[in-house]
């Protein structure tokens, strides 16, 4: 059994986290809203805890006001006082002055869940989305739940079926949002039986590395790493060293076949280095180590 980190050491390594810049936090959904809550406590403290800003954006949602004011509270529960929900119904809402101005004040931003179709129809493309990518590049925190995690690849999977026979038609894909170039996010990962949809995503798209994410359950993202934090687990797909997928111009309907995959399966103080594609199996110890050495 993997070894349970205590909330005191996730509080430590999540602030030094927070002494770099341009921080994600990309999560699987259903994180832990009224328990111990280390997920989105973790997003709290890498947005600057109580000093925060933290902006929450829930147009993925049917109901943003709902979701949306739900996840300002539990954010000043969790100690920042300044949590804002971004009210954003048509495009003409993105440019506005206003919301580009929020945003120029924001330490953190927020993506709940939903579906992410609607964050990269109404914001892809405008002042908007330029803007985050601006401020994130500056330092400003980025994280997202469900929907809000599945925008920040660039690569986006939009829809599509987990289980049965593994086929091109097992994932439907789109544009993400681009703070994660390199990767196709995948959540609600076990929960929802989404590994031949990511396979599926990874054969079309074999030099992107496919990240499948638990429920409650997220990584964070900072200086071409990624640390495990929450209950579950994190799946990582490497296509690099694919031998054989089947014809491209075979039938979508077709069964692939794919060989020369590498899979790994993450837990929490694990982690993963994005340039060298290489799993990190002690968080902590690696960690320390690169302190050391600076």
């Amino acid at each position: 059994m993997p070894k349970r980190v205590s909330k005191r050491s996730v509080s430590r390594l999540v602030r030094q986290l927070a002494k770099a810049r341009g921080s994600l936090m990309i999560i699987g959904g259903a994180e832990d809203r009224s328990g111990e809550r280390r997920v989105l406590r973790a997003f709290v403290e890498l947005a600057g805890g109580r000093d925060a800003r933290i902006v929450i954006i829930a147009v993925a949602s049917a109901t943003p006001t709902v979701v949306g004011s739900t996840y300002v509270q539990i954010i000043k529960e969790l100690g920042t006082k300044q949590a804002t929900l971004l009210d954003l119904a048509t495009r003409e809402d993105v440019v506005a002055p206003r919301a580009l101005e929020t945003i120029h004040k924001a330490t953190g931003v927020f993506f709940t869940g939903g579906d992410q179709v609607r964050i990269s129809q109404l914001i892809g493309g405008t002042a908007l989305d330029r803007l985050l990518i601006t401020r994130h590049r500056e330092g400003l925190v980025v994280g997202g739940t469900s929907a809000g995690a599945a925008i920040m690849s660039s690569i986006m999977i939009v829809g599509g079926l987990g289980y049965g026979s593994l086929r091109m038609d097992n994932v439907e894909l789109g544009s993400g949002m681009e703070f994660l170039p390199g990767a196709i996010i995948d959540q609600h990962f076990q929960q929802r039986w989404r590994f031949r949809r990511l396979l599926a995503a990874v054969a079309q798209y074999p030099f992107e590395l496919g990240i499948g994410i638990d429920e409650d359950t997220a990584i964070i993202v900072q200086n071409g790493m990624f640390q495990v934090i929450g209950s579950g687990g994190v799946t990582v797909i490497d296509g690099k060293r694919i031998t054989h997928v089947s014809r491209p111009e075979a039938s979508d309907d077709g069964i692939l076949a794919l060989c020369g995959l590498t899979v790994h399966v993450l837990t929490e103080n694990m982690g993963y280095d994005l340039k060298s594609r290489k799993p990190i199996v002690d968080w902590r110890q690696s960690n320390e180590t690169r302190s050391s050495a600076r």
